[in-house]
């Protein structure tokens, strides 16, 4: 039995249940234009039993939805509606989108006056950013519900493409990362010391570069390395996959892309960024030690007193913090617009380069307003 009808309160509730498929395409289609939607103001249909939905079943319900509509009946899902729904409803307008290319054009642009252009332009790119708004706040829901919903299952969370994922954004990223870190360690180290030397001070030196590495520069410099790097990889991967047809194959296999897609991605970074922020402050604290040691004479276990002396029990933490919080907004610009890419090579490229410009503008946004934090709560 692949349809379970009961009758409630408010009327009709659909459970859906097993599989539905090809092979129970007939069965599926009779029961539903069996239904009898003329005493039922509401219908309600429940998905937590559905095994499988193949697109053949899937255009079965749309029929029915679409009929019930018709009706005056409202309908609604238990949760989010199949993936197969929407794929179904992209296609269809799809469809009617190129069909409505052969209709009259539009006036030329060049013949309305040029108030009318400037208010045009100003309505479209407001509309069109409060969309992108909207459509943020719909994938960044979805991301958390499905994280959630996978945390309370081990095969559902996905540990081998977790590790994957893992060793490509981190393991792979320490060199470029320790190299980054200890170099911009020696930049300030030289910089402040050719300051510092003429009073007489230089000792303030080594509070310098432990301060700047662990508070600001190892986490925020590892985080735009990882932008450029991991971000564009993500919306390169997940672009790649949307214009191949690979997400669409899933959805009608009845696969959630954001489980299998998304959400391993967005774990694994945010494993790999703390990691990486470690080992960008290890690296940064001994480049200055190197530096300190050959330009000041100054020697180790003198440079290792002052980093105790320098650092408070917070300074190492404040910079760990940020970490997880930068992960998060990089694998989700990277994610977002890699799920966005629909029709060509070159909005792969546009929508890559997007990924990697926004990902760092909120890594830097979300430093400036970290430091703010700190400061009100004298950290």
């Amino acid at each position: 039995m692949a349809l379970e009808v009961r009758r409630t309160a408010e009327g009709l509730q659909l459970d859906l249940t097993g599989e539905w498929g090809m092979r129970e395409f007939a069965t599926i289609a009779a029961q539903l234009a069996a239904l009898d939607l003329t005493a039922s103001p509401r219908v309600r249909i429940v998905t937590r039993q559905l095994t499988s939905l193949e697109l053949s079943a899937a255009w079965a319900l749309r029929r029915f939805l679409a009929r019930a509509r018709a009706a005056g009946v409202t309908v609604s899902f238990d949760g989010a509606p199949p993936g197969q729904l929407r794929l179904l409803d992209e296609m269809l307008k799809d469809e009617a989108a190129a069909g409505a290319a052969d209709a009259p054009a539009a006036p030329p642009e060049g013949e309305e006056e040029p108030e009318v252009r400037a208010l045009a332009t100003i309505g479209r790119y407001t509309v069109g950013g409060v969309r992108d708004m909207l459509d943020g706040l719909a994938f960044l829901g979805r991301v958390f519900v499905t994280a959630l919903t996978n945390l309370t299952s081990l095969k559902r969370l996905r540990p081998i493409s977790v590790a994957r994922h893992l060793y490509d954004t981190g393991i792979t990223a320490v060199p470029i990362v320790a190299l980054i870190a200890f170099l911009i360690s020696v930049i300030i180290a030289y910089m402040s010391a050719q300051q510092l030397r003429g009073l007489g001070v230089d000792i303030y030196v080594v509070d310098l570069v432990t301060i700047g590495v662990l508070r600001e520069l190892g986490v925020l410099l590892t985080a735009v390395i990882v932008a450029g790097r991991s971000g564009s990889a993500f919306a390169a991967e997940l672009g790649s996959m949307k214009l191949n047809e690979e997400v669409d194959a899933l959805i009608a296999t009845g696969v959630d892309p954001f489980e299998a897609l998304v959400v391993p991605r967005v774990f694994a970074l945010t494993l790999a960024l703390p990691l990486l922020t470690i080992i960008a402050d290890l690296i940064g604290l001994t480049g200055g030690a190197l530096l300190c040691r050959y330009l000041l004479d100054m020697p180790l276990t003198q440079y290792v007193n002052r980093v105790n002396e320098s650092i408070s029990p917070t300074t190492f933490w404040v910079g760990v913090i940020k970490a997880p919080v930068f992960a998060l907004l990089i694998a989700l610009a990277g994610c977002y617009r890699g799920m966005q890419v629909r029709s060509s090579a070159r909005e792969l490229g546009r929508l890559v380069t997007v990924a990697v410009v926004q990902a760092i503008f909120f890594v830097i946004l979300a430093d400036a307003l970290f430091a703010v934090l700190f400061m009100e709560m004298n950290i």
